[in-house]
């Protein structure tokens, strides 16, 4: 938001630079963990956003009035005394304690300047405007369900003093704080799973808007605003075409729109608008699958562009499939949403012959479901060009759900021609996406290339395209039975059956060349584990595990909650393939932190699920560990990395399982791990064993590249490596 000449600077000499704004925000988060009312970030975000929300509107309305009085014209506040920020908040001496947390929460309460009235939660609750269609109405709905967390009024005020140095009349403050609130929401969705179902991550909201292009004048709405992510990304696209007065009025009046449904998102999405420069953001606080019946949305009710990640998996009441007409009624929310997005584009014939069009994120169930969704995807086909569909990677909205997801480009430019696919590929050497190493941007360079204009694309490894017909699949009455979407790569490179038959001969016998070559080579490798490692040795000795290190200690349990944990500290969430997944937490305040936290050789042994699952600590970030977790640090005998050898030999999982209890979850305690029997080589000979045991990585270099050639062999090559753990640990040599 970039005030005009004729707008006062109340903070002309105090600016506040990135790295100032950057420790305030860092401090009342700060304070905020001290409050025993907040219990996360997924509390304390909401709770710093309501407060700097009330702070923008003051200074909004310091603008406003002052551009009033420059104009000689009566202003009109939004919020009338005693209720103005500047009223209760502005003085860092002023209400504080009890008084200030009665002053927010209650019906009644007594007031800053002395008299009764209610509180000012109640009184924000309680506005409306005169056309019932004013700023007024959204405050209303932003308090409507919002709750005042804190139950310290002293620690209350600390923070209403910190967010008293924002200065939101200061273009270049909003530019920072808008990127410093967006950090937020992402810990805020990491701290908590209930936000994960606002959030879309953000490369595949910039993908879409990169590739769906909207343009100054058109409208765009996302019908499922979440916390405004698709909006925001929307908006940042169209200030770039401003270029007049002219323009900047369209894009603030009548431009973003919005719908949702639940109150927490709803006062994040008004605040992230608020701080990209939306002056009055056009968000609706409502379902959109009920705002009309479906035969019901006219004209007047469509949009240009429709950006979305509606909900999925979800089940909606009975009285809602009412809205909808009978053939098309489901209980699924993602289904209800992909027929009022198609509703609600514009038709060309009612927009000077310009359609509308959509992108929108769906399920994999949607590409091949059958009944409801098939006679949906029919519709989809027959009276939308559905031109592109963007098949994501696995695990790109994990961990919030591991369900495949893609990406349906349409508009109402007439029937289906051709449906062109296009497979994101995981970046190369990556397995999956985590927290700490999620998907990037740059990832989708190719597919923006390749996306435009339509009319020239050209097939790849990643794209090709499907006549509509070629999905349609019928019953013997010739009726549509089902729309199946659902369709594989066929340029992969397991795709053979595409190839001519001298192509499949040639490249079978080179993939047997290759095969040969690899196994020889893996012959000679293993002759020399066989040879050098095991040798025969004398020395052996036999100790529990309770000998060999200190006593197991189990993880951080959920008894200890993350507020006693502070920003540079991480928590292990999860292990797999060998590596870990790690989340920030905050600083641990609880009595002795060391007894949680991990070093390196380290190691982390899963007790539950697949047990033997264990984790030798290579790196070390100061960290904590996860409750299903035990830590082993050895003291005698034996060196982590031989220690952690046998966690991997059959010999060790021979007796986890004589001694894991439970059938529905296994479960492998800390008093059954220090008993296990480890056998221990003379400390030359533990050596020498690891260094050769590292030859392991070679071996499943290879294996991985003979399971790509998808061959039998790679089945022979997993039994064969346990077998040389097992005969290394036999004490007998």
């Amino acid at each position: 938001m970039t005030p005009n000449a004729k707008q006062l600077k109340f903070h002309e000499d105090s600016q506040t630079t990135a790295q100032e704004l950057s420790v305030l925000i860092k401090s009342a988060r700060d304070i905020m963990r001290k409050d025993k009312g907040l219990s996360g970030e997924a509390d304390r975000i909401p709770m710093l956003t309501w407060i700097m929300f009330l702070k923008f509107l003051d200074d909004m309305e310091r603008i406003r009035e002052s551009e009033a009085e420059l104009a000689d014209e009566e202003f009109y506040p939004i919020i009338k005394p005693p209720y103005r920020w500047r009223d209760w908040a502005s003085d860092e001496g002023g209400t504080t304690g009890d008084a200030l947390i009665n002053f927010v929460n209650h019906d009644e309460t007594e007031l800053p300047d002395g008299t009764k009235g209610p509180g000012l939660f109640a009184y924000l609750r309680a506005l409306r405007s005169t056309d019932g269609k004013g700023r007024e109405e959204v405050i209303s709905t932003v308090f409507r369900e919002t709750v005042n967390r804190m139950q310290s009024g002293y620690l209350l005020r600390d923070v209403v003093n910190k967010v008293n140095g924002i200065h939101f009349d200061s273009s270049q403050e909003m530019h920072t704080l808008s990127r410093f609130y967006e950090t937020m929401l992402q810990e805020m969705r990491d701290a908590a799973g209930d936000s994960g179902e606002f959030y879309t991550p953000r490369p595949v909201v910039q993908f879409i808007v990169a590739v769906t292009q909207p343009q100054l004048g058109e409208t765009v709405l996302d019908p499922a605003s979440g916390t405004g992510g698709f909006l925001v990304e929307a908006l940042a696209h169209l200030q770039k075409q401003c270029q007049t007065i002219a323009n900047h009025r369209t894009l603030q009046e009548s431009t973003i729109h919005g719908t949702e449904a639940k109150s927490l998102p709803y006062l994040l999405c008004q605040m992230n608008l608020l701080l990209h420069g939306l002056e009055n953001p056009s968000i609706d606080f409502g379902n959109s699958l009920t705002v009309k019946r479906y035969s019901e949305i006219g004209n007047s009710d469509r949009y240009d562009v429709i950006l979305t990640n509606p909900p999925f998996g979800g089940e909606e009441e009975a009285s809602i499939k009412n809205y909808f007409p009978a053939d098309m009624q489901t209980s699924e929310t993602a289904l209800l949403f992909l027929q009022i997005i198609m509703r609600r584009l514009k038709r060309p014939e009612n927009n000077k012959g310009k359609p509308g069009r959509a992108a929108v994120v769906v399920p994999n169930g949607t590409l091949f479901g059958d009944g409801v969704c098939a006679r949906i995807k029919k519709e989809l086909l027959t009276h939308f060009n559905l031109h592109t569909i963007v098949r994501l990677p696995k695990g790109v909205f994990a961990p919030y759900t591991s369900i495949p997801t893609n990406l349906l480009f349409f508009d109402r430019s007439g029937p289906t021609e051709e449906i062109w696919f296009y497979e994101l590929p995981l970046p190369e050497g990556r397995k999956n996406y985590t927290k700490t190493k999620p998907m990037q941007f740059e990832e989708f360079s190719a597919c923006i290339q390749w996306f435009h204009p339509i009319a020239e694309r050209q097939e790849t490894e990643q794209a090709w395209k499907v006549n509509p017909q070629d999905v349609l699949e019928y019953n013997d009455d010739g009726k549509i039975a089902t729309v199946n979407l659902d369709i594989k790569n066929p340029n992969s490179a397991a795709a053979l059956k595409h190839l001519p038959p001298t192509e499949i001969a040639n490249s079978i016998i080179h993939k047997e060349q290759i095969i040969l070559e690899l196994m020889e080579e893996i012959r000679a490798e293993c002759l020399s584990v066989y040879r050098d490692a095991l040798k025969p040795s004398k020395g052996w000795i036999v100790k529990p595990v309770s000998e060999l290190c200190e006593k197991p200690q189990y993880g951080y349990t959920a008894s200890a909650t993350s507020e006693q944990i502070g920003p540079h500290l991480l928590r292990i969430t999860d292990i797999q393939d060998g590596s870990v997944n790690w989340e920030t937490v905050p600083y641990c305040d609880c009595p002795n932190p060391e007894k949680f936290l991990i070093q390196k050789d380290d190691i982390l042994f899963a007790r539950t699920g697949p047990t033997g699952r264990s984790f030798l600590v290579d790196e070390c970030p100061t960290a904590v560990f996860a409750s299903y977790l035990i830590r082993l640090r050895v003291r005698k005998w034996v060196t982590p990395q031989y220690l952690y050898a046998f966690f991997q030999s059959p010999n060790y999982w021979e007796q986890i399982s004589a001694n894991t209890i439970g059938s529905a979850q296994p479960n492998f305690n800390g008093r059954k791990l220090a008993a296990l029997q480890v056998p221990i080589a003379p400390p030359e000979e533990q050596e020498r064993i690891v260094a050769y045991l590292n030859q392991f990585h070679k071996f499943q270099e290879k294996v991985q590249q003979i399971k790509a050639l998808q061959v039998r062999t790679a089945e022979e090559l997993d039994e064969l490596l346990p077998s040389i753990l097992d005969k290394i640990f036999q004490q007998d040599g």
